[in-house]
């Protein structure tokens, strides 16, 4: 039996969902694409689940697309290709995976090329190792970015500095990365994953309705505007003063211990 492309393991309240091409250097074909397009369903999905942790085998994240694989998808305009039930529709709308209502955290290593990026683009968390590799190449292929580098770029790091990159196709390294703020740690090589565990872990302690609700009201200033998020505050949080985990943690606050919070 082949090899699983993706494969993904449930630690605790966290989804590991981990690229596994490691001899094609982890490009996406639709296959892999399918597959983490239903793994993220399955981590929105489930109420048990309250943190996603995206990372790879080998040593690259990705090279990016599987090209020839794609040819037929593209050719038809067709992006992304036809879905299981109850898939996260990664890239729709531009802003697919943030369509997710937990936190997924990304492990990044080595190259991390044009879907890579647009992928890190989309979590919430990233940590990369110091030889890190990044780069939209679309510009010297022919094409151009169709998986949301183009809408979310500029809106993480700046118009010229998202500018500088796209239209060369040029890589940027850990310490650019870091300075721009496109990624929020670097570790020495081979520490990526154990140190974006931790945080998912950490993540994954805390209230799951108040963790939702925090992304969710963060999410809501770039779809609806600030004006729309303010008016959301204050009816979100009567809501999650109902809630038993908020009891908990007034509770645990008295008490002088760590909450145990049951997403209820």
């Amino acid at each position: 039996m082949p090899e699983k492309k993706l494969i993904t393991e449930r630690k605790g309240h966290v989804l590991l969902m981990g690229l596994n091409r490691p001899d094609k250097m982890n490009a996406f074909d639709v296959e892999l694409f399918t597959d983490l397009a239903a793994a993220m369903g399955e981590l929105n999905d489930d109420p048990e689940l309250r943190c996603g942790l995206l990372h790879a085998a080998g040593k690259h994240f990705t090279a990016g697309l599987d090209l020839p694989d794609w040819a037929g998808v593209f050719s038809k305009g067709v992006y992304p290709p036809p879905l299981p039930a109850g898939a996260c529709d990664i890239f729709s709308m531009f802003d697919g995976i943030r369509h997710l209502e937990k936190p997924l955290v990304m492990a990044a290593q080595g190259i991390c090329f044009t879907i890579g990026l647009e992928i890190m683009l989309a979590a919430d968390i990233r940590i990369v190792s110091q030889d890190i590799r990044l780069a939209v190449l679309e510009v010297k292929r022919g094409i151009y970015p169709v998986g949301g580098a183009t809408i979310r770029l500029p809106r993480e790091i700046g118009w010229g500095n998202a500018m500088r990159y796209i239209l060369t196709g040029d890589e940027m390294h850990a310490e650019e990365a870091l300075r721009l703020g496109l990624v929020q740690e670097v570790t020495e090589n081979g520490k990526q994953f154990e140190r974006a565990l931790a945080i998912a872990e950490h993540i994954a302690k805390q209230a799951p309705l108040a963790v939702k609700a925090s992304l969710l009201s963060c999410r809501r200033v770039y779809k609806e505007g600030e004006k729309q998020a303010v008016a959301r505050l204050m009816p979100d949080l009567m809501v999650l003063m109902r809630s038993e985990d908020a009891a908990e943690g007034v509770k645990s606050f008295l008490e002088r211990r760590e909450a145990k919070f049951q997403g209820r």
